[in-house]
């Protein structure tokens, strides 16, 4: 199907063992939030060697160790569907990918986090909103929650 026609594309694969997931976005469970509510959790995004970058607290982005645990559910994102000219050209769309991760990055580390208007929802947001994906510069933290609603699980005995 879909999925592994995407995962053709990569040049990493998923690997849930070591929590690997290249070009994804990542959920996991908040702690007492999500078992309230189970839609909610915390997300990040995958650079293409499969690290995920969450905004966890103030002034601190989290790289290839999830805030609240293993993601627990994706959604595998293709690369080629960067359309901001400054990176869509480029011969090498894992550098823009994991370029445009970068720059997010770097902007989340000077940010207060909130759980209720800036937080890990809006940096993946930023992200694709950096990349223009699919087209779009108007990515939000609801947008993106939105998407991960409709992401695939993981497997979790793995």
């Amino acid at each position: 199907g879909v999925f592994e026609l995407v995962q053709q594309k990569m040049k990493g694969e998923i690997d849930i063992k070591n929590s690997k997931f290249p070009f994804s976005v990542c959920w996991t469970t908040l702690p007492l939030i999500s078992w309230i509510c189970p839609l909610i959790g915390h997300t990040g995004i995958a650079d293409s060697a499969g690290r995920v970058h969450d905004f966890a607290g103030p002034f601190f982005v989290s790289i290839d160790n999830m805030a609240f645990g293993r993601p627990l559910k994706t959604w595998v994102l293709d690369p080629e569907k960067i359309m901001n000219p400054q990176w869509a050209e480029e011969e090498n769309l894992t550098a823009a990918w994991d370029e445009c991760i970068e720059v997010a990055d770097e902007e989340y580390r000077g940010y207060m986090h909130n759980l209720f208007c800036n937080n890990c929802h809006s940096h993946v947001a930023r992200c694709l909103n950096l990349m223009e994906y699919c087209g779009k510069r108007n990515w939000t933290m609801v947008s993106v929650f939105s998407t991960t609603v409709q992401g695939s699980f993981s497997e979790l005995d793995s």
